[in-house]
C-alpha cells in the first residue's frame, strides 16, 4: 500500500492505495465520485475524463499514485458555488448536446480543458481537441455547438474554467477508511 494526498472537487483525501489502483477506480470506488464513469477500460473512449491540475487526462490510464500531491477535479466538481452550472454543462444542457449520457462527464470535462487552452475555438480545433472522446449517439454537431455556446457565455463574463485549489491552500480533509 502507498499513501496519498489527493484534493478531489476542493476535498483533501489521504488514503492507502494499492500501487496498480487506477485513479478512475479510487475516484469512483473508494471516494464516490460515480459520475466519473468507465466506458471502455482501454482509454479509448474519454468517458473517464477528469482534469487533474487544470489538464484533462483519462483517468482509466492515470495511476493514483501519480495523482499523489495533486488537484483533481470531476464532474461532480465543475458546478460554481451555489450548486450553479458551469457554462460547459449549460451549454450542453441547452444544446442537448447528448443523448443516452454516458460519454457526457468526459466530453464536458474535456471541453472545459479545451476553452481553457482556447477559449475561442473553431468549429475544427473544437474537433480535433475532442478527438479522444468518443459519443456513438449524437454524431457530434449539438456537441460542437455547445462548446461554441459556453466559449460565447464564458466570455461575456458568463463563468470560468473551476479554479484549481492551490498546493498551499487548506481545503477541507477526510480520511478515507480502508
Amino acid at each position: 500500500m502507498t499513501r496519498i494526498k489527493l484534493n478531489v472537487d476542493g476535498v483533501r483525501y489521504d488514503d492507502d492505495v494499492e500501487p496498480r489502483t487506477l485513479l478512475v477506480q479510487h475516484l469512483r470506488d473508494r471516494i464516490g465520485k460515480v459520475g466519473t464513469v468507465v466506458g471502455c477500460d482501454t482509454s479509448n473512449c474519454g468517458a473517464c475524463t477528469v482534469l487533474l491540475d487544470g489538464v484533462s487526462v483519462k483517468s482509466c490510464s492515470v495511476l493514483a499514485v501519480q495523482a499523489d500531491g495533486k488537484a483533481v477535479t470531476t464532474i461532480e466538481g465543475l458546478a460554481e458555488p451555489g450548486g450553479a452550472l458551469h457554462p460547459v454543462q449549460r451549454a450542453f444542457h441547452e444544446r442537448h448536446a447528448l443523448q443516452c449520457g454516458y460519454c457526457t462527464p468526459g466530453m464536458i470535462m474535456a471541453s472545459v480543458s479545451l476553452l481553457a487552452d482556447n477559449p475561442d475555438p473553431t468549429d475544427a480545433e473544437i474537433r480535433e481537441g475532442l478527438e479522444g472522446n468518443l459519443c456513438r449517439c449524437t454524431g457530434y454537431q449539438n456537441i460542437v455547438r455547445a462548446v461554441h455556446d459556453a466559449a460565447a457565455a464564458m466570455a461575456d463574463g458568463g463563468g470560468a474554467a473551476p479554479p484549481q485549489v492551490p498546493a498551499q491552500a487548506a481545503p477541507e480533509q477526510r480520511e478515507v477508511a480502508v
